[in-house]
């Protein structure tokens, strides 16, 4: 349990700050969209270790009309005392001092997402200035700011313009505002997007039940505000929103067991994928780990208990497997622990092997408790029937190492006039262009590269997967062939080491027929190849909406924005061409355009909140017209890229 007092004395000091400037992605991974966020989340991380541990209970965050941030809570306020070893506050420690913080000891945080310690110091060292403000009693105050060096020509970054003082103004507040100012020639971008940043506040807020997130953006004068008294549950409720529940509400559980606190909530739907999140101290674990080991092996046993206990097991019956269990599950799995080990500063996946048997214990101790309780009869034979119907459907395609077979064999099939593959045998260097239409199709396959670029031409739309049996799915002629070419297997089978292509690009027009496609496509990606998108191996194609010319004078744009940039260009007498579609370019221009590594336009797919997109992707391919006109009308912007695709020239 983390103490109530909390003073310099708690902070340890790893190392200095030292190179961030030189290096930035080396820790916050890019100076793009996302490291731009991630200066703000390592601020926002710390008010809600505040939080998680017991400390706060509100926390304010404001995008600033003048490209600044703020986060506020009403913590119990970063030590104003002075560090005994390093002679400063711990205000100024903290935010000068590489890996330095409270969360390397045990005492002054129980639990914490933030624990390379690295935060606070690196957002200060990427602005253009950050100001602190500790409210204890009396209001404390410090700044910080960049500035390039004459003598040595070097920037010198985060430095304090004085040492922490005290105002002497009194404060019945209490807790620690940051306000920072990211410095633009850092970043390729320095505005913030309120999607993106709602988004992941309002994950917190379902993770940390209770607490209270403000948002506020000065630059649109919007505000929103979330607080969410059923935690996790209310989470699941939320991803399930337009699918049909089969009970109510959803089974949840919290136990502590050999300082490992494990929460989970769960709810089964009339759907036929699984859909389950984990998160570590709050940060979410996209890419799994030992936790969610854990947690599937005691969910399938303690359901295989239920059925035999109830009969709905013979004793000559075979146990149902984990997948006919998790068919059509949306589950919510949290733990906190001390001594985290994630696998790489992204934290997407915990490395801790001792979880693994402490989650399946709880999960198998409260799980079984739940199935025991006869209120809840109705719910766990629920839970069986669908299992039972999932199993029926495995055993008809010859049951689930038959279906494995079958994905397999599925990549022998006859290619012949539908593939033209290319003849490089090294998979990262291989592109796969999936391309609308045999017309577009022939164009891209005299334009390619042959050694490294393949062409997958679609004949007609595939199929929307969503709300679909695995059968159904590979029935359908253009997803047979989708996996066929990508050779690397689908769902529980698929495997990253046998796919062929490392950039498996969506190329389709830019009109509704196109970007219907493109939905359908990443639908499927996301639902039955999760890691070809978590690894980052999509893309979607950018080819131009217009080309500007005259005589032999000529550019193409990608919007009309860059259209009247274009006409700039080309000046008088100019003309444009439209293009209707990919078929209307000939292969010298979509090789120009759209083919050629060193001049194209690429968006790579990435998921930034798993659970937001599987929300996202319910509401948008489900079967809830109201719903997705809703979301539409709230949320499109035909003007603007998606949150979770970002530009990128490869």
């Amino acid at each position: 349990m983390a103490k109530s007092t909390y003073s310099a004395g708690d902070i340890k000091i790893l190392e200095g700050l030292d190179a961030v400037r030189m290096r930035p992605g080396m820790y916050i991974g890019s100076t793009g969209v996302r490291g731009l966020h991630h200066i703000l989340w390592e601020i926002v991380d710390n008010a809600i270790d505040e939080a998680a541990n017991g400390f706060a209970d509100r926390i304010e965050v404001v995008l600033c009309a003048d490209g600044s941030a703020s986060v506020e809570d009403n913590g119990r306020g970063i030590p104003t005392d002075i560090h005994p070893k390093q002679g400063v506050s711990g205000v100024e420690v903290v935010f000068t001092q590489l890996h330095a913080g409270g969360k390397f000891g045990q005492d002054a945080y129980g639990y914490s997402g933030g624990l390379h310690g690295v935060g606070a110091s690196v957002t200060n060292a990427l602005s253009e200035w950050l100001e602190v403000k500790v409210f204890r009693k009396t209001v404390y105050e410090m700044r910080f700011h960049s500035y390039l060096d004459e003598k040595s020509g070097k920037v010198k970054s985060g430095v304090p313009e004085y040492h922490l003082k005290d105002t002497g103004v009194k404060t019945n507040k209490k807790g620690t505002f940051v306000r920072f100012k990211p410095d633009k020639t850092v970043f390729e971008t320095t505005e913030f997007s309120l999607e993106t940043i709602s988004r992941r506040l309002k994950e917190l807020a379902f993770l940390n039940k209770g607490l209270h997130i403000v948002l506020s953006d000065e630059r649109s004068g919007t505000s929103v505000e979330y607080k969410y008294d059923g935690g996790i549950v209310d989470f699941v409720k939320y991803l399930n929103e337009g699918k049909t529940a089969l009970y109510e509400p959803p089974l949840y559980a919290k136990a502590e067991k050999d300082g490992v606190i494990v929460e989970f909530a769960l709810q089964h739907t009339d759907t036929y994928t699984e859909s389950v999140f984990s998160f570590v101290n709050n940060i979410p674990t996209p890419e799994g780990g030992m936790h969610e080991t854990g947690f599937r092996s005691g969910l399938t046993k303690v359901l295989n208990d239920y059925a035999r206990r109830e009969n709905f097991l013979k004793d000559k019956d075979a146990n149902f497997m984990g997948e006919d269990f998790r068919e059509g599950l949306t589950a919510i799995i949290c733990v906190k622990l001390k001594n985290v080990q994630f696998e790489g500063q992204t934290k997407t996946k915990l490395g801790n092997p001792e979880v693994k048997p402490i989650v399946e214990n709880v999960t198998i101790d409260e799980l079984d408790a739940l199935s025991r309780n006869r209120k809840l009869e109705e719910t766990f034979e629920n839970v069986i029937k669908k299992a039972q119907a999932a199993a029926r459907v495995r055993i008809a395609t010859r049951k689930a190492k038959e279906i494995a077979r079958a994905n397999k064999s599925i990549e022998a099939q006859n290619l012949v006039g539908k593939l033209a593959a290319c003849s490089g045998r090294k998979p990262e260097l291989n592109e796969l262009f999936i391309v609308e239409g045999d017309s577009a199709g022939g164009s891209a396959k005299q334009a390619r590269v042959r050694q490294t670029q393949a062409i997958l031409p679609l004949r007609g739309k595939p199929l929307n997967v969503e709300k679909k049996k695995l059968d159904q799915i590979l029935q359908n002629e253009e997803i047979r062939t989708i996996i066929s070419a990508l050779g690397a297997g689908l769902g529980a089978n698929f495997d990253l080491e046998d796919l062929r292509y490392h950039k498996v690009i969506i190329l389709s027009d830019a009109d509704q027929d196109g970007a219907h496609i493109r939905a359908i496509l990443l639908t499927f990606f996301f639902r039955y190849m999760r890691e070809l998108v978590n690894n980052g191996h999509v893309y979607i194609g950018m080819p131009p909406l217009y080309k500007v010319y005259k005589k032999d004078v000529f550019e193409y744009a990608y919007d009309d924005n860059e259209l009247q940039k274009a006409i700039e260009k080309v000046g008088k007498g100019y003309q444009i061409q439209r293009y209707k579609g990919l078929g209307e370019m000939d292969p010298e221009q979509l090789w120009d355009t759209t083919m050629n590594p060193a001049t194209r336009s690429l968006m790579q797919v990435t998921v930034e909140d798993a659970a937001e997109a599987e929300k996202m992707i319910t509401v948008l391919m489900g079967d809830q017209i109201e719903d997705r006109k809703r979301y539409i009308q709230q949320h499109a912007n035909f003007n603007k890229e998606d949150s979770f695709i970002k530009e990128v020239r490869k």
